[in-house]
């Protein structure tokens, strides 16, 4: 019975890790998609989301199964219970990439306008948030989990400063009103994605040290 259950979490293992990377590359496309008006690619990022939601759905299913036949207890019940809030976690972060590849697309029905804040600047950090909290994933990586939980203030602090720069741009530009608004979307999905990152490496803290400290970031 042990070993089937060592590789029953084994197996949960390589679903999460599968679906991690799938992920990943899906946000990467977006941002390339809306750095270069990539309409195709953005196609691609939203095609793809039908591929995330299945994989969410049966990781879902092999981890409900896996509790019921074998009820773990200790290490291996944290790791379920964490591959299960993961799962989810990852699943809205291919959502939001998908409404960054749509925002990609609406921009580029409207005449160019200059961005009104540094939004590649804000992607990069939020990609380096969620290649952290894989990485901590993947290696069991408490110390990385904590770099992004800090690293998370950073983008909040960024999409603060945004939505006073859209304001601001609004009020001396209101005939660039409604590209201004899909840029201020825009800053508003990468600040929900690196709270989902963060979400991740709260976890990873808590399959790794079984502490809980969502709320004392």
């Amino acid at each position: 019975m042990a070993q089937y259950l060592q590789r029953q979490i084994d197996d949960l293992k390589k679903r999460i890790l599968t679906l991690s990377a799938v992920v990943e590359e899906s946000f990467h496309q977006a941002i390339h998609s809306l750095e270069h008006m990539d309409t195709e690619l953005a196609q691609a990022v939203i095609e793809r989301d039908q591929e995330v939601n299945e994989m969410e759905v049966d990781l879902e299913e092999e981890c409900l199964k896996t509790l019921a036949l074998h009820q773990p207890v200790a290490i291996d019940l944290r790791f379920i219970v964490s591959v299960l809030k993961i799962n989810n976690d990852l699943e809205r972060i291919s959502d939001l990439s998908v409404n960054i590849a749509q925002r990609a697309r609406g921009l580029g029905t409207f005449e160019p306008i200059p961005v009104p804040f540094a939004l590649f600047d804000m992607a990069a950090k939020v990609e380096i948030m969620l290649r952290k909290s894989l990485d901590s994933l993947v290696n069991l990586d408490s110390s990385l989990a904590r770099e992004v939980c800090h690293l998370d203030d950073e983008v909040d602090a960024m999409h603060k400063d945004n939505y006073d720069l859209v304001k601001n741009r609004i009020r001396q530009h209101p005939d660039q009103l409604d590209p201004l608004i899909e840029y201020l979307s825009l800053s508003r999905h990468l600040e929900r994605i690196a709270d989902l990152t963060t979400n991740i490496a709260e976890d990873v803290l808590y399959m790794v040290e079984g502490e809980i400290i969502r709320h004392t970031y």
